[in-house]
């Protein structure tokens, strides 16, 4: 081999492992930095709130933006909200794993335009293929592949559920075997469409059962609570929802605009939720659901998921979080209550996922029944997916 080229092949090697390197040490500090925690584990909890929830039959969580970090949810990190093993100690037995695509620049809860993009230089910081630097599709179905990946590299503790059946077996077998977790996929923002209805079912291909139509900017669906127009739906929105409700697909209506969800609501058919929020009769801001549309949700049939975080519920413990479940309860009724942590979602969470009995201790000093808590905690979550997922 000629002598320039053994010293271009080199420089190119020793360019690769550089690469590399930058970009698992650039996305390990980028991830602790953005999802810390209030309280750090180990949590202090009463033996009555443990011992109730360590029964809890079915404990589970409407949004989790884990796989946007690129970090082996295999194996315990120290950092991060959650994991597979710290999923398992908390007797987690489904998250919906919320897949996110684009988020503009200085983004912030009053307005964005959808001209900047962060997570383009996080699919690259985090050695993601090429394709996902170009595409919002690519991004999607790279993410979900990943959790596919994700459970094949767990020696079963990990199950992706996309259908009524699937989640069936997975909740007999778990009966006899807790050392094990599931999730199925969603998605934050229909700008994964890339404007092309067919997409809707490249999305289903990819083993995605929940879209939210916006997230941070305004798209080709609709309005987000966080846009400049912050509209209502679009005639190509309408035509995605109808699809979506053909295929069984949920409908999330997290970060959508007042106008967007009351758009949604007049032609939707089906239930529809949302994966993670507040309440303004706890917490008046942009972010929130109004008592209108809290309403609206649970005449559907569906959920509402309420966060860990201080921008959606005006606080920064499992006490914040509680006073916005029992409002909605209050208003709706428990069956239509949820969580919907936001974890890993860029967010200081009250707690990592280990600390979920602390909702339980605080839901106990509110005067929740054991009965009551276990549908809060994820029986409603349950028997809503067995309902509403594809057959």
């Amino acid at each position: 081999m000629p002598k320039f080229l053994k010293k271009t092949f080199a420089l190119i090697t020793i360019l690769f492992f550089l690469y590399l390197s930058i970009t698992k040490i650039a996305a390990y500090v980028v991830d602790k930095d953005f999802n810390r925690v209030t309280l750090k584990p180990p949590y202090t909890i009463s033996e009555k709130a443990l011992t109730l929830y360590n029964k809890l039959p079915f404990v589970a969580d409407l949004h989790s933006d884990v796989l946007l970090w690129n970090r082996d949810i295999t194996k315990r990190h120290s950092h991060g909200h959650e994991d597979i093993p710290r999923m398992i100690e908390a007797n987690m037995a489904l998250q919906a794993f919320t897949i996110v695509s684009k988020t503009p620049k200085n983004m912030n809860f009053k307005g964005n335009d959808d001209k900047t993009d962060n997570i383009t230089t996080l699919m690259i910081a985090t050695g993601r293929p090429p394709a996902t630097w170009f595409s919002l599709k690519e991004r999607a179905i790279q993410q979900s592949k990943e959790l596919y990946d994700f459970s094949s590299a767990s020696q079963g503790k990990l199950r992706v559920i996309t259908n009524q059946q699937e989640l069936e077996i997975y909740i007999e077998d778990r009966k006899s075997n807790k050392n094990q977790t599931a999730g199925y996929l969603g998605v934050e923002g229909m700008q994964v469409l890339e404007g092309d209805l067919a997409n809707v079912q490249a999305m289903f291909n990819a083993g995605i059962r929940m879209m939210a139509p916006t997230h941070f900017f305004d798209n080709k669906i609709g309005g987000s609570a966080h846009g400049m127009k912050k509209g209502g739906i679009t005639p190509f929105g309408k035509e995605v929802i109808q699809k979506m409700e053909s295929l069984h697909m949920i409908v999330d209506l997290a970060h959508a605009s007042p106008a967007l969800i009351d758009d949604v609501l007049k032609i939707a058919t089906r239930a529809i939720l949302v994966s993670h929020t507040g309440v303004k009769g706890t917490c008046n801001n942009v972010r929130n659901l109004s008592d209108a549309h809290i309403k609206g949700i649970a005449r559907t049939g569906g959920l509402i998921g309420i966060a860990v975080f201080e921008q959606a519920v005006c606080g920064t413990n499992a006490a914040a979080t509680a006073k916005a479940i029992k409002y909605t309860t209050d208003l709706v009724g428990v069956k239509h209550v949820a969580m919907g942590t936001d974890f890993d979602g860029a967010i200081p969470a009250h707690f990592d996922v280990t600390g979920f009995p602390l909702i339980v201790e605080e839901l106990l000093k509110l005067g929740y029944s054991n009965a009551d808590i276990a549908a809060i905690m994820g029986g409603n979550i349950r028997d809503f997916m067995l309902k509403n997922l594809p057959e």
